[in-house]
């Protein structure tokens, strides 16, 4: 069952987080324990907006309850939640048996195109290569993204590039980028038939 379920409280910021790699077993989960979240509210429109394509993209089942201090702004509310989605991939993957661990995606957005490529490797690494030319998307801070991600990272252990070819809109960007980490993240948990049981390295370890 590649599921996990994690609350993290902290003085800035509270949130429940419930993931499953398969849907299926998602499901079970919900039946057994309807008092754990099963939507993605966060507080924040435009992040509720970029975690519900990401967990379409990826075709991983995601519920999220989370509040923080978003009187002062969004900046610890976003990074925590992306530490909070690592640590529940880290505990879902377990030791990794039989993923396919890499996943890589050419992402186009309208007039904008960005590609993501990732080792799920156990070495934190973000290479974030995004011009974003406006600061705001809403009231969300466009450099917030980078912030997410970077949690993401710290958390999985995810090596992680992102780099943007092309684009203008800053909206069409953070949302490439999300559902390009979808796409690839979905690639590289996706469990490969002929590798059953078998840790994708040649160290025996992730």
């Amino acid at each position: 069952m590649r599921s996990a379920y994690i609350e993290r409280k902290t003085k800035e910021t509270d949130i429940k987080m419930r993931i499953s790699l398969d849907i299926a077993t998602n499901e079970q989960q919900v039946a057994a324990a309807d008092e754990r979240p099963k939507g993605i509210e966060t507080g924040c429109g435009f992040l509720n907006h970029m975690l519900t394509l990401f967990a379409f993209h990826s075709g991983i089942s995601l519920a999220i309850e989370a509040s923080g201090d978003t009187d002062v702004d969004y900046h610890h509310l976003t990074e925590d939640v992306g530490i909070v989605l690592g640590m529940c991939l880290k505990e879902a993957l377990g030791g990794g048996k039989g993923v396919n661990r890499y996943g890589s995606v050419f992402l186009p957005m309208d007039e904008t195109l960005v590609l993501a490529a990732l080792d799920i490797s156990g070495r934190a690494h973000l290479n974030f290569d995004v011009q974003i030319g406006a600061p705001k998307v809403g009231d969300f801070d466009t450099e917030l993204c980078e912030e997410f991600l970077g949690g993401l990272c710290r958390a999985l252990g995810l090596t992680l590039h992102v780099k943007l070819f092309y684009g203008r809109n800053a909206h069409h960007i953070i949302e490439a980028v999300f559902k390009g980490l979808g796409r690839a993240l979905g690639e590289a948990v996706r469990i490969d038939p002929s590798k059953s049981g078998v840790i994708p390295s040649s160290k025996g370890s992730l």
